[in-house]
């Protein structure tokens, strides 16, 4: 099964800081609309789309969750020699934002470099320190007039990096959780006979606390739930076995928990049974740190949600070289549309 690579290449490239999602939401709703029942937008900016099964007399639903919003920035002050300091939106490793582009969303998109002392003029106690977020400003190669044209206190900043391919595997800023989003597209597109009313939300601010998740499960009251969002592949050199969580290319994966969701057992045994049985590779996932959507799908509804979730293996997660391999998107998508379709014949008892 092939991916869409260019799909994915718009997906991920669209600029959506949490609580600046507009551009990427515009762009999930003009997919998307053409292929389900209906399309609504809550007050926080989650997308609910819903595909109604053809028989469901009990009126059973089904919750979807992949988040929009991506890590990023925003502008919290200009100096007086046009320089900005930012505010992080999401978790970053400080090391990772060295010698990289960003834009500035302004007036109008405007790039900026990361910059910070130079090597040349470190003390040696400072060439030994770890950098800190406050060692980094913004460069826009302009005077403070020239910025202030363009660029006021609290606009986004995101990462400017395009999607290659290397290989098997797909390199971008933002795989994590664009290609989730990616993902439930290619689902909802494919899939003709839910077992039961699917209402896949794309979700607002996930990388500030699982908000948007919330209140979309809230609104929906959801009876099972299946979160779809990237995971640690830590197959690198010098990783332990134990370390890994997943590996590239072994498959999707299966959470079984995380931080802060342990996942319902039934829909675990229900997730590896169909893969099994439509021999779509999988691997087992355990994230001993980090959250997902998960947490709000299974807990947000009236009385809790049987709640899982489908995971993508990605390497260098948080940096702007994020890598999934090929395969491992396409089985994500095979086994979420075999559990969309065949949800109706499980025993849910046990």
């Amino acid at each position: 099964m092939n991916i869409d690579v260019s799909l994915l290449s718009k997906t991920c490239e669209i600029a959506g800081a949490p609580g600046f999602e507009k551009r990427i939401r515009d762009f999930i709703i003009e997919q998307v609309s053409p292929f389900v029942d209906e399309v609504q937008v809550d007050n926080l900016g989650n997308v609910i789309a819903i595909k109604k099964a053809s028989n469901n007399p009990e009126g059973k639903r089904v919750m979807l969750a992949a988040h929009m919003d991506e890590i990023g920035f925003i502008v919290k002050h200009i100096d007086e020699n046009g320089f900005l300091r930012f505010h992080t939106l999401g978790g970053f490793d400080p090391k990772t934002l060295v010698a990289q582009r960003v834009i500035v969303h302004g007036k109008e998109d405007l790039i900026g470099v990361m910059g910070t002392k130079p090597i040349h003029v470190m003390s040696p106690e400072e060439r030994t320190k770890m950098p800190q977020v406050t060692d980094f400003f913004i460069d826009m190669g302009m005077s403070k007039a020239e910025v202030e044209k363009y660029i006021s206190i609290g606009d986004p900043i995101t990462r400017d990096r395009e999607l290659i391919e290397m290989g098997d595997c797909v390199n971008c800023k933002s795989i994590d959780n664009r290609v989730a989003v990616y993902i439930q597209l290619e689902t909802l597109k494919q899939l003709e006979n839910p077992a039961y009313d699917v209402y896949a939300a794309f979700t607002v601010q996930e990388e500030v606390g699982i908000r948007g998740a919330n209140v979309a499960a809230h609104q929906i009251n959801p009876d099972f739930g299946i979160a779809l969002d990237t995971t640690i592949a830590f197959d690198v050199p010098g990783a332990q076995p134990h370390e890994k969580v997943t590996e590239l290319g072994k498959g999707t994966a299966i959470k079984i928990m995380d931080a802060m969701t342990i996942c319902d057992y039934r829909m675990v045994a229900f997730m590896k049974a169909t893969a099994d049985k439509h021999q779509i590779l999988w691997q087992p996932e355990i994230l001993t740190a980090g959250g997902t959507d998960t947490a709000g799908v299974q807990r947000m509804g009236k009385q809790g949600a049987i709640a899982g979730a489908i995971s993508i293996p990605t390497r260098h997660l948080h940096q702007v070289i994020e890598m999934a391999h090929k395969d491992d998107i396409a089985n994500s998508i095979r086994l979420l549309k075999a559990c969309l379709e065949e949800m109706d014949v499980w025993d849910w008892k046990h």
